[in-house]
């Protein structure tokens, strides 16, 4: 007969401590994460405001009951509504992750961590609000920055060495975690609620990837980040108001995370967390595409412009190669039919064959209308993808972190195009010189997609003026983007 399992309830799992003393003691000081934060904020939110051209996405979006208005709640940037903080969290998150075009980071496992925002505004927003109706100071846009750049670090630093994907969860989990830890210590949550907060999150059931990959690939892809950070905000909501939480949640023997969902391996972690992440994030600037994708795409654009120097056409081409990583084989490598823009923007040949055909990659690139172009097809079936080992060792590289793409065309007369190699996407690090003016041109065309010329300079005058933004009141910044 085995010895009964005790039932002595065990110190708190140490990442789960690691995590909560790091949002409750770690001071953001770094001036360059606080800048980045800074674009990253804007940036976010102009993919947001895209995202609201799309029908499929702001179906979604709005109170679950319609016409509900909520005293003192959030704002949903864009729109006119103002909702409790749970479901603000779900429409703002959406609303950033619906084209696939805000930041990125990619490591073990990848991700978004400006996901996190979602949750990190709407509760910002809400506490601000209700703060003045209570005649107390609201919250500035600097806590919001700063919980920013934690969110990231968070998720950045778990990402780094441990893979869900390869064990069939998706990466939201990591939002959901992130947005807890921040949003909780947002909420005021003594240290012990704060880990059962974190607790709750790890004991969620969490999202498979499957709706990212073929056959199943579907937009939930788009608002599963949305409603991770939504999750977050009701998990913190209920361990403010003392519920319990579960130490162990990780490593409980057989019940816990660990050996119910991740092979009976612990996290391992390459660094502590700090402001690493959010310094070295990479932006989406170019091309609304799967991050792995991006310098593809760029090589695509480049070789667009040969064929037109050389007077050959997209139908000259007899094969084309991809060298890659072996991340983007694994993720965004598919042949047969594409049956919606989700599974589009998931398919490397789709965003390498567009890019070729019209000289551009756009969202509304991703819409039937364009994708039934049949040389869109004809080009993905004469496409062939191959890992380059030193690809992929130097995409891991923590001094690199590359994603390199390199792309090569072969003609129907026999003639072999230059290659094109493209190792770091102009939203990488080492790029962002060249990238910020890029990024900045990217918000002014985003805020004129849905507001007057005097909204948009009002809104441009604050965010670039660091300073400024960093005293004003979140309740205040959030106005400036209502419609």
């Amino acid at each position: 007969m085995s010895a009964p399992t005790s039932n002595v309830r065990p110190q708190p799992d140490q990442v789960l401590v690691d995590i909560v003393d790091y949002v409750l003691n770690f001071r953001v000081d770094s001036a360059l994460a606080l800048t980045t934060a800074r674009h990253c904020l804007i940036d976010t939110l102009g993919c947001g405001l895209e995202a609201l051209s799309y029908p499929a996405c702001t179906k979604l979006l709005g109170p679950i009951v319609p016409g509900t208005v909520v005293p003192h709640g959030a704002k949903v940037p864009g729109t006119q509504f103002q909702l409790d903080p749970v479901q603000a969290a779900f429409n703002i998150g959406a609303m950033i992750r619906w084209l696939d075009f805000n930041d990125t980071w990619l490591a073990a496992e990848w991700g978004h961590p400006s996901d996190n925002l979602g949750g990190i505004l709407a509760t910002a927003d809400w506490l601000s609000r209700t703060a003045i109706s209570q005649g107390k100071p609201p919250l500035t846009m600097k806590h919001v920055l700063e919980g920013m750049v934690q969110a990231h670090e968070i998720q950045g630093c778990i990402a780094l060495e441990n893979s869900f994907n390869k064990v069939g969860l998706d990466h939201v989990l990591l939002v959901k975690l992130a947005s807890t830890a921040v949003v909780g210590q947002m909420l005021g949550l003594t240290r012990e609620e704060l880990i059962n907060a974190v607790s709750l999150a790890v004991v969620d059931g969490q999202a498979l990837r499957t709706y990212r990959h073929a056959p199943n690939t579907g937009s939930r892809k788009s608002w599963a980040a949305g409603d991770a950070t939504a999750r977050a905000v009701r998990l913190a909501l209920m361990a403010k108001t003392g519920e319990m939480g579960y130490p162990s949640a990780l490593t409980a023997k057989t019940w816990g995370f660990y050996d119910v969902s991740f092979k009976g391996q612990p996290f391992r972690f390459q660094r502590p967390y700090g402001t690493y992440v959010m310094e070295n994030v990479l932006f989406k600037i170019s091309f609304p595409a799967e991050f792995h994708a991006q310098t593809a795409a760029e090589a695509a654009m480049t070789l667009h412009g040969v064929l037109a120097q050389k007077g050959k056409t997209v139908g000259d081409i007899k094969r084309i190669t991809i060298r890659t990583h072996e991340a983007a084989i694994r993720i965004i490598d598919k042949s047969g039919p594409l049956a919606n823009p989700a599974d589009r923007d998931h398919c490397i040949q789709y965003m390498v064959a567009v890019p070729l055909v019209f000289g551009r990659l756009t969202a509304a690139d991703y819409e039937d209308e364009v994708a039934s172009d049949p040389r869109i097809d004809a080009l993905r079936a004469k496409t062939v993808c191959v890992e380059d080992p030193q690809f992929t060792k130097d995409y891991h590289d923590p001094a690199k972190r590359s994603i390199a793409n390199a792309l090569s065309v072969e003609l129907n007369d026999g003639t072999v195009l230059d290659e094109v190699v493209v190792e770091y996407p102009i939203g990488h690090q080492r790029r962002r010189q060249e990238g910020i003016p890029l990024l900045l041109e990217k918000f002014r065309t985003n805020l004129a997609r849905r507001f007057p010329a005097k909204q948009q300079q009002a809104i441009l005058d604050v965010s670039l003026d660091e300073a400024r933004l960093f005293g004003l009141p979140v309740n205040e910044y959030v106005d400036m983007y209502v419609i």
